[in-house]
């Protein structure tokens, strides 16, 4: 498994190229942790659907601040989700993590979700894989680049085709086509 997480450059870059990069990354969280799969690209005040679009709040402040760190929310009165914060500081800009391949930890992962079927259920969507790496709001703005919670290159990187979909689960802007999920040929 790898350990060295990926740096700060990575993430100081626009949102669409990370959202795409951060395919065949490895998210880990503890003794947990799995490939990214599926990702979508939020881009701040010039997107209606991005929490960033009226500005900082609160709630939001994170993701005006440096690239590198986690956005974690509450949504839907039950789910946590999680993104990664992108472009320069000070430049709202996040990309919501919405799928993941389990890799490690996965009797974990099961005990946390003992309701899911298979084991690709585990991390299937943005709310099951916070809950399967028991990622909280307590990470919100962790620092990607160290710490317990990470995103490292994978040690042996893959053949994959990146697919691109209209964003989904949302009212605005829905229909722009920044939702990225890994394929493999």
């Amino acid at each position: 498994m790898p350990s060295a997480p990926l740096p700060r450059s990575f993430y100081a870059r626009p949102t669409v190229e990370v959202a795409r990069d951060l395919l065949g990354k490895i998210l880990v969280h503890g003794r947990t942790a799995g490939r990214i799969i599926e990702t979508e690209a939020y881009l701040g005040s010039q997107d209606e659907a991005s929490h960033a679009f009226r500005g900082p709040t609160p709630r939001n402040r994170v993701m005006f601040g440096p690239p590198g760190h986690a956005y974690v929310y509450f949504i839907y009165g039950m789910y946590e989700c999680m993104n990664v914060v992108t472009e320069t500081d000070g430049t709202a800009g996040a990309v919501l993590i919405r799928a993941l391949e389990p890799l490690r930890g996965i009797e974990t992962m099961r005990r946390r979700r003992p309701h899911a079927k298979r084991e690709q259920d585990l991390t299937s969507g943005p709310g099951k894989l916070t809950i399967a790496l028991g990622i909280t709001r307590r990470q919100n703005g962790a620092d990607l680049t160290r710490g317990p919670l990470t995103i490292p290159p994978p040690d042996h990187p893959l053949q994959f085709e990146i697919e691109s979909t209209p964003r989904i689960g949302i009212r605005r802007c829905a229909d722009w086509p920044l939702r990225f999920l890994l394929r493999y040929p």
